[in-house]
């Protein structure tokens, strides 16, 4: 959610600020602007409700050209989606800032600056940012003191990049909580919240930590730590292609992301594997010495991820013998657990950039966790550099706000933690050699499932005109479920929910009609005669069933039950990751056969870095 973009150049940074703002849309946003410092040495400002492209024609009426400037697309926290409350925020045409984040003491700090005679033109907390630093330059006269005066008041979290009338030669940003980034050209430089924006103009990155204050200049970016002292930060060359962002021969990227997902848990396996085993250290060089210690497994997350680690619990309780407890980043950092002796503690995020998660592992630092372990997508990423052991999923740019490669890929490295702890706890070479076959089949096995599309393409025609849908699951494919309906409900906008499946008669039981389609996803596992059971049920009330099934479970076409059919011997293992594909299909399709805005669903961001 919400994206900065800064350039500083000897060229017109205009296309390079828009272009960086194309490339951040997929984060969730309900407006844009973009504010650069003229030759006139004025500030001069254009902002848009709604996408980019309104920015973009705004800008081809009035032109914007300078040499140093900020942009943004923001997703509303304080006041309406409006121009007025658009970013760039400014204070007396002297300064322009953008922000990311969330200021938390806004009203103490607002109420202050009316008594001091300022005025407000938005509903913004970013605006009172803009004022404190306009303020702290009638006292310093420079940008980068200012910025180091004002960020000393703000309680919350927030990315900033700021220019300023009277301090033309730099861009000066900041980081509490939210991601910065800063870019290295030749002869220019720039900032944003996320690598993406600035592939097309730069390879070379370096990562602001937290409290870091930087000031950005053509030749170089200065960065200072949370006391003020002079930091270095390394500069990465990031491995990303310019293209990967691009959609290609598909119509939206959620799409290319969905038929990704063969390569994408290929590569996320590729080299952990060897000699029919875990390499353990692919973890980290310390791994196998916490592995054999842990004897507790706490998973935290958010959303999707969340649904991962619900998957692993399954896994890690059957192979490894030891508790999992899993549970939502927002609610764990609000109470005080108990932590058992030698528990780990992991988090998973697909950007390494969600506050609740983050939130939560800072918060775990001092309970005594045995070790934290990260899962992640972005390498860059606070998540990773906070954390003790690191497995990165090598999902690629995932674009589309409903997570798909981001999940399955988590799914596989859950299991090489799940495999690696349970060689510690004496699982025998033989069963972990069978199910690294298993893994290593996966990426085949995913293949032939993508070529479902087309019957599944004509399966959602069937949930056009529904208004609620029910997902069923029993075991380990319970979590599978949550996620379909997860997914039909974010791109759709159909009301969908998940339950296990024996919990019907408890509740779910009422709603079924025929008007409220039953999805069910059908392994040929231990608990089949129970779930075959539960669709009885569905059926005896007139409910209209969609099974997806392993051929041999016995479950036959007829007068309201839809059976797709999947390959047959799916192992267990591979399971979860099997069934979550043609869930991901039908949501698909079923989008955009409703015509709704799949890569980007209203009044969602990809990246929720706001708490």
């Amino acid at each position: 959610m919400c994206g900065i973009v800064g350039a500083i150049a000897e060229r017109n940074v205009v296309p390079i600020l828009l272009e960086g703002l194309r490339r951040l849309e997929y984060r969730g946003y309900d407006s844009a602007g973009i504010a650069v410092l003229t030759d006139k040495g004025g500030i001069e400002r254009n902002r848009a409700e709604g996408k980019v492209q309104r920015l973009v024609d705004s800008l081809e009426r009035q032109p914007l050209n300078g040499l140093s400037g900020v942009a943004h697309t923001r997703w509303a926290t304080h006041g309406v989606p409006s121009e007025r409350n658009a970013h760039p925020q400014m204070s007396r045409d002297r300064v322009a800032l953008v922000h990311n984040g969330i200021i938390e003491n806004f009203e103490t700090l607002r109420e202050e600056l009316i008594g001091r005679g300022h005025s407000f033109e938005s509903e913004t907390d970013t605006e009172i940012v803009a004022h404190l630093i306009g303020e702290a330059m009638d006292e310093t006269g420079n940008l980068l003191e200012a910025v180091k005066n004002t960020v000393g008041r703000l309680q919350g979290a927030y990315a900033l990049a700021v220019i300023a009338k009277d301090d033309p030669d730099c861009i000066v940003a900041a980081r509490q909580g939210c991601p910065v980034v800063a870019g290295i050209g030749i002869g220019e430089c720039f900032v944003a919240s996320d690598v993406s924006a600035l592939l097309p103009v730069t390879r070379r990155f370096l990562f602001l930590e937290e409290g870091d204050v930087a000031c950005v200049t053509r030749l170089g970016v200065d960065v200072y730590d949370a006391t003020g002292k002079p930091a270095r930060r390394p500069i990465k060359e990031s491995e990303l292609a310019a293209d990967a962002m691009e959609r290609g021969q598909y119509r939206h990227y959620m799409e290319k992301e969905i038929h990704e997902q063969p390569r994408a848990v290929a590569e996320t396996l590729e080299e952990r594997l060897g000699g029919g085993r875990v390499l353990a250290q692919a973890f980290g060089p310390e791994s196998g010495a916490i592995f054999a210690r842990t004897r507790v497994v706490q998973i935290v997350a958010c959303g999707t991820s969340y649904h991962a680690g619900l998957v692993a619990r399954y896994l890690i309780e059957s192979l490894c013998g030891i508790p999992c407890m899993v549970e939502i980043a927002s609610e764990y950092r609000y109470r005080q657990p108990v932590v058992p002796e030698d528990t780990l503690y992991v988090t998973i995020s697909q950007s390494g950039e969600t506050l609740d998660t983050l939130e939560a592992l800072r918060a775990a630092r001092g309970m005594g966790y045995l070790a934290v372990l990260g899962i992640c997508n972005a390498p860059e990423s606070a998540l990773v550099r906070e954390s003790d052991l690191v497995l990165m999923t090598r999902a690629g740019p995932e674009i589309g706000v409903a997570s798909t490669k981001a999940f399955t890929t988590q799914l596989a490295a859950l299991n090489l933690l799940v495999l690696s702890l349970a060689r510690c706890r004496g699982m025998h070479e033989d069963k972990e050699r069978e199910l690294v076959t298993e893994l290593k089949a996966l990426p085949a096995l995913l293949e032939e499932i993508l070529q479902m599309n087309d019957a599944i393409e004509t399966l959602a025609e069937r949930f056009v005109d529904k208004e609620h849908a029910l997902f069923l699951g029993r075991g380990i494919q319970y979590p599978i479920a949550m996620e379909g309906a997860l997914k039909l409900k974010e791109i759709s906008y159909i009301h969908a929910e998940a339950y296990p499946a024996g919990e019907l008669k408890h509740g779910p039981l009422a709603l079924v009609d025929a008007d409220m389609p039953v999805v069910t996803v059908a392994p040929n596992n231990e608990l089949l005669e129970k779930l075959k059971g539960n669709l009885q049920e569905v059926r005896a009330r007139g409910g209209e069933l969609i099974v997806f099934a392993d051929p041999d479970v016995g479950i036959e076409p007829a007068d309201g039950i839809f059976v797709m059919e999947m390959p047959r011997h799916i192992g267990a293992f591979q399971a979860p990751i099997a069934f979550t594909l043609p869930l991901q299909l039908l949501s698909y399709h079923v989008a955009v056969q409703k015509g709704t805005d799949v890569d980007q669903p209203r009044n969602l961001a990809k990246s929720v870095t706001v708490e």
